[in-house]
């Protein structure tokens, strides 16, 4: 039974080469994940910082200390410490709706700027917090700008990339998250050596770098070709723009296949998401919900809030769990930059596969590991938690080079223009729900399932795992134009998609 497929782009929409311009247009785009990976690192280090806990969070600093009568399982077992972490994620979730009809009426442009602005402010307000309702306000500003980037950013990427180079170009949106969150990680290990207990407002007013980077950059942005015939009939415009970015004058191809895929966008302007819950678009709705789904229940977010915490939770001290979460920085984000290098070669298939076996395996030991010589009080042997860091190490990797930059790659290239912001924004707002939850209940899980945690992660891994084998088709090399082809061709949806005329979808429409 064949359940994946590559189509071949017969548009001649690979003629374009590699051009200064986009590259540095994607650079520049690409830093809404360094915003977002910077606040994920840097969350995780602060909150394992003892001064920071003994201002903000007091009772858990209290329950630290006391260490012959707290479980080492529920040391940091605390709502008020994971509400720190969540509510950036609920102010995410709302705000990708707003942002979905921003990024579609306006364009991508304006979505990276507002996300950056926003992003900025909210580091501010956390540097300068005074108490611990200041430092939630900050947070939910944090979360608007991030839902504006990862509504826009990957997007961005996918429509100003070559069909064949379209995986490495998005991948980079998740390698910036991985520069983001090691760059945290790094500044957390700097700042908790400051004397005098003020080096956590050092690490929060330091996202004030990346932010301000991107919500200048921004300005200067040229708009995607994809976004200009979208919201305008000035064709000229974009083929003037689509040969400055392919370097290449033989760009009509491409533009005729643009014009063509824009014109149902056009005349649904109002209705892309009732247009997205129709039948001809089952397939991609239910990735837009189940990828990032799977993505936050692989448990990987509980090594990129909680990674100084739960080596803390073995019993490393302050200093070597911030180091600890370094290492597994360099190790996430060198696997990202295998993934951009690979992805378009061997297929989005093949990477969550070995992903999938790698994490699945490197959870389970942990988990034993942790179940068979981690009691409620003291630590793990120096030769275990080195054991328990190094298939930590391994798990990261794994996630690194498949449902990190996949998870957010996928979704961002299957849907046709018509509704790919009112899709993108479907999988944005999933990602946050998810990651909301997670980041709420994990050290109440942390505490009540102790080293089961991670045979629950395990577990989902395998269903996502097969779960991709099974129903995600190829989409290598394949031109964004030409994507429903997979799906009529794939074993599956081809039952539920069928063969549908342009009248039959006019008829829908």
């Amino acid at each position: 039974m064949a359940v994946g497929l590559a189509i071949t782009s017969e548009s001649g929409r690979n003629s374009g080469k590699i051009t200064l311009y986009v590259v540095l247009s994607c650079m520049m785009a690409a830093m809404g994940g360094v915003i977002f990976g910077y606040d994920i690192g840097i969350t995780g280090g602060v909150t394992s910082m003892e001064p920071f806990l003994k201002k903000f969070f007091h009772k858990v600093y209290l329950k630290m200390k006391a260490v012959d009568k707290v479980s080492n399982y529920c040391v940091f077992d605390s709502q008020l410490l994971t509400s720190f972490t969540s509510s950036l994620y609920v102010a995410g979730l709302v705000t990708s709706f707003f942002a979905s009809y921003i990024t579609k009426a306006f364009g991508r442009k304006p979505s990276i700027l507002a996300g950056g602005a926003a992003f900025l402010a909210g580091t501010v307000l956390g540097g300068a917090a005074f108490n611990v309702y200041m430092l939630i306000v900050g947070r939910l500003l944090l979360g608007v700008g991030v839902g504006f980037a990862n509504q826009a950013v990957p997007l961005y990427l996918s429509e100003m990339a070559l069909p064949r180079l379209r995986g490495a170009i998005n991948n980079g949106f998740q390698l910036s998250i991985g520069i983001g969150a090691l760059s945290a990680n790094l500044i957390n290990y700097g700042t908790e050596k400051i004397e005098g207990g003020w080096g956590w407002r050092m690490s929060l007013a330091m996202a004030a770098v990346p932010a301000s980077v991107l919500t200048l950059g921004a300005l200067f942005l040229p708009e995607t070709p994809n976004s200009l015939i979208q919201r305008s009939h000035n064709h000229q415009k974009a083929k003037l723009l689509l040969q400055r970015i392919r370097g290449t004058e033989d760009v009509q191809a491409e533009l005729d296949d643009l014009i063509k895929a824009s014109s149902p966008s056009k005349t649904n302007n109002q209705q892309s998401c009732k247009i997205l819950w129709k039948g001809r678009y089952r397939p991609q709705l239910v990735m837009a919900i189940a990828i990032p789904f799977f993505q936050q229940v692989t448990g990987i977010n509980v090594i990129a809030f909680y990674a100084p915490l739960l080596f803390r939770t073995i019993g490393l001290g302050e200093s070597a769990s911030l180091l600890s979460a370094v290492m597994t920085g360099v190790v996430g984000t060198g696997s990202t930059f295998i993934s951009m290098l690979i992805v378009d070669k061997l297929g989005r298939r093949t990477l969550f596969m070995i992903g999938g076996i790698q994490m699945f395996a490197s959870q389970c030991i942990v988990g034993g590991i942790m179940a068979l010589h981690l009691k409620d009080h003291g630590g793990l042997s120096k030769g275990y938690a080195f054991v328990v860091l190094v298939m930590i190490c391994i798990y990261v990797a794994g996630f690194g080079w498949s449902w990190g930059p996949l998870g957010w790659l996928v979704p961002s290239e299957i849907f046709p223009l018509e509704i790919r912001s009112a899709g993108q924004s479907i999988t944005v707002a999933v990602s946050f729900l998810f990651t909301f939850i997670v980041a709420q209940t994990f050290l109440y899980m942390l505490c009540h399932f102790r080293s089961g945690i991670f045979f629950f992660f395990g577990g989902w891994v395998v269903v996502m795992t097969m779960f991709v084998y099974y129903f995600l088709p190829e989409t290598k090399n394949v031109p964004l134009e030409q994507m429903e082809k997979v799906w009529q061709e794939h074993w599956f949806w081809k039952r539920i998609v069928g063969e549908m005329s342009d009248r039959q979808h006019k008829d829908e429409i």
